[in-house]
């Protein structure tokens, strides 16, 4: 799954959720689908070499090979997102890092914070929030619908556990 709890350190009731999307290409299968898709391209092209022909595909192919690199890189880059979220028995801090580097925060005391799923009616089904100090924020929105619905039962369990220990 693309979330992991931390186990709480050594005399702490500290615990902290990592959230992060879905690769499902690394990096080493990038660089090998690039390596193919190149090769693939090229064979066709040897059969006109020495012709005009030649430098007139030439030019598509290299931009339908640049083209699918932008595509993967920028994929990458959406990829980057993270979601922190630290939970112990006085206060509740999320932190999203997006894509592009800027961070959002959003703290809140234990006792008071709220998880809450909606089924159907946000963004996404199964629509995780966590609801404090005036404000509700998303959590995992870029999860699969299982792991929302599996992390909802673990993040109820884990905010009952803090609130058990103020």
């Amino acid at each position: 799954m693309p979330y992991e709890w931390s186990p709480p350190a050594i005399g702490t009731d500290t615990r902290r959720l990592d959230m992060w999307p879905h690769r499902s290409l690394p990096r080493k299968g990038f660089a090998l689908f690039m390596l193919v898709t190149c090769i693939m391209f090229s064979i066709p092209l040897f059969a006109l070499v020495g012709t005009v022909v030649l430098w007139g595909l030439l030019p598509f192919l290299a931009g339908a090979v640049a083209l699918m690199w932008w595509a993967l890189e920028r994929s990458y880059a959406a990829g980057r997102m993270h979601e922190a979220l630290i939970i112990d028995a006085q206060e509740i801090l999320l932190t999203r890092t997006n894509p592009r580097g800027d961070v959002q925060k959003w703290d809140c005391n234990a006792y008071w914070a709220k998880a809450q799923i909606y089924p159907s009616g946000g963004p996404v089904a199964y629509y995780i929030t966590l609801r404090g100090a005036g404000r509700e924020v998303e959590v995992g929105a870029f999860l699969s619908e299982d792991e929302r619905k599996a992390l909802f039962g673990e993040l109820t369990g884990a905010l009952n556990l803090a609130r058990a220990k103020s």
